[in-house]
């Protein structure tokens, strides 16, 4: 009886893993136990860096506002606060579009978050 390998497996992994590691640089996309180790570190990275975009965003969007927001006088919390009393459930990234893109708009937004406070 011939004897068995494992070789088609272990090709076909080396393979998918050097693949993988195209436009590294160097010997991280040439061999293969510098590739493994590289693409293994960059797929955490990807996954962890997916979730920082998210909070990156959500920042971006609070700076947007807040600095619009002093534009009329009020501060990001209270127009928040504001926000929140009279009812209008607009998240921040539709606030920051509409404060970056229609500044009249937000100004009509401010004043019925004061006049709720108020």
């Amino acid at each position: 009886m011939p004897r068995a390998t494992n070789a088609p497996a272990s090709r076909r992994r080396r393979r998918r893993v050097l693949k993988a590691a195209r436009g590294f640089r160097g010997g991280r996309s040439r061999l293969f136990r510098t590739a493994t180790e590289s693409v293994d570190r960059a797929r955490k990275m990807a996954t962890e860096h997916r979730k920082l975009k998210k909070r990156d965003y959500r920042s971006l969007w609070i700076i947007r506002i807040g600095s619009a927001c002093k534009r009329y006088g009020v501060s990001y919390n209270r127009f928040m606060q504001g926000l929140a009393k009279a009812g209008i459930a607009l998240n921040r990234k539709m606030l920051s579009e509409i404060a970056l893109h229609d500044p009249e708009g937000f100004a009509s937004i401010v004043e019925l978050a004061r006049t709720a406070l108020a």
